[in-house]
């Protein structure tokens, strides 16, 4: 609850006027620098009353007794506050000195309180749908636009945080995020686990040797053990192979309890995806330069994808015995080649450009994201039947962003659309007291 006053306070919701609880009326000129740290709530405010100009910082409690219960007043770090604003007014406070600190009790409307406990309480669907139509369409690009940059930023972070974790290895970077692309959402820690677990150098030793790769990278995932399926022939060539190069480069697999299948059509199971990794590294690892001398390019970007898994994988969806009677695809749909474009390739672009002082190379980022279409999922169908639709891979990104770094996190009070949406309740009960 304390938090929701430091947001009325530090966005001024109550106007720029207060009166403290001698009567007297304070104009807050600036209400200060919110202090996350130890010490006073907001520091370097500046207030004042009449004639008089007053600089310092200003504490915060729902109620004022929670002053003396924190030790302030034995505190010096607090000697420097000139206003303590409070929910309820419980008690007087003071400075070390005994000397009285003013106070201001600060009560937001009925209305205001109801809406912000809406759109704060946990719910399985975004609390705001019902208000978004009120939200002037300016104001819903401008926050829509935020985040997606938002988003674009947190993904090219990640890839220079691979970036430092690899000493500047570029290709080993790459290899991980396009791995963990792989995984779809459901199996991306596994398959970013995995490309961890394996350094591209021992990989590339083998390129020209499809199944090796194979062995390689099946192994590691902990999916190879030679007492299972002994009448795949394979299956048990792979077993072999993994178990020289496993003692050769002293590996150590993951657990197989990693990887996820629920929800997830065969077609789609990890075996099929490290198969296409599998691909991408046979040959050696051209994923890097390819990409860059792609420039950008949509069409180019989708051949650079265009692996084939080996034709094993035409009729298992995992190993064993065949699970298909018509062959499976043993490529990336176009769709899944959208989403690596848009998980792995725009952002190296943006990571790399930025690292290197390429401003143009760093845009293609951001205009690949709107060349692309919106993606196809529940966030975006949501948002979309609610009055926010994606009209490029930009504003899912955005709506994605939106939903799971601030709507399910409760973060409404750092969110533009719950800030606006307060912030008219205010204004409506200021209409109705006029």
């Amino acid at each position: 609850m304390e938090a929701l006053y430091h947001y009325l306070w530090k966005h001024k919701m109550f106007g720029n006027h207060v009166t403290d609880t001698a009567g007297n009326t304070l104009e807050i000129l600036y209400p200060g620098a919110h202090n996350n740290d130890a010490g006073p709530d907001f520091s370097a405010a500046v207030l004042r009353d009449g004639d008089t100009r007053l600089a310092g910082n200003v504490e915060i409690h729902v109620k004022a007794s929670d002053w003396a219960r924190h030790g302030h007043n034995e505190d010096p770090a607090y000697d420097t506050v000139i206003l303590h604003v409070v929910g309820v007014d419980d008690a007087k406070v003071a400075r070390t000195d005994g000397s009285e600190i003013r106070q201001t009790c600060v009560t937001p409307p009925a209305e205001f309180y109801d809406r912000y406990v809406i759109l704060t309480e946990k719910m399985d669907s975004p609390t705001c749908l019902p208000w978004l139509g009120i939200i002037p369409a300016l104001n819903r690009r401008d926050w829509m636009e935020s985040l997606g940059m938002e988003r674009l930023h947190e993904k090219a972070r990640y890839l220079k945080q691979l970036l430092a974790e690899n000493k500047g290895d570029w290709q080993q970077a790459i290899f991980i995020a396009f791995a963990r692309a792989l995984g779809f959402g459901l199996n991306g820690v596994p398959f970013e686990l995995l490309a961890k677990s394996l350094p591209l150098n021992f990989i590339m030793r083998h390129r020209d040797n499809p199944v090796q790769v194979e062995a390689l990278l099946f192994g590691q995932a902990g999916m190879l053990d030679p007492q299972d399926y002994p009448y795949d022939e394979y299956y048990q060539l792979l077993c072999r192979e993994y178990g020289f190069l496993s003692k050769k480069y002293a590996l150590t697999p993951l657990q197989p309890e990693i990887w996820k299948y629920s929800r997830s059509r065969p077609q789609n199971f990890p075996h099929r995806r490290i198969a296409i990794l599998a691909t991408m590294l046979t040959g050696g690892m051209q994923f890097y330069s390819a990409i860059l001398e792609a420039k950008g390019d949509i069409d180019i970007l989708k051949e650079i994808l265009d692996f084939r898994a080996s034709d094993y994988w035409q009729l298992h969806s995992r190993f064993g015995a065949p699970q298909a009677e018509t062959p499976l695809p043993v490529t990336l749909s176009n769709s899944s080649k959208e989403i690596v474009i848009i998980n792995v390739m725009a952002p190296f672009y943006y990571a790399y450009g930025s690292a290197t002082g390429e401003i143009d190379l760093a845009e293609k980022g951001y205009d690949l994201l709107q060349g692309l279409n919106a993606e196809r999922n529940s966030i975006v169908q949501l948002w979309g039947a609610n009055g926010l639709p994606a009209r490029s891979a930009f504003d899912s990104q955005a709506q994605i962003q939106l939903r799971k770094c601030y709507c399910d996190k409760s973060r409404c009070l750092e969110c533009r659309f719950g800030h606006y949406l307060l912030r008219d309740s205010m204004r409506q009960q200021h209409i109705l007291q006029a």
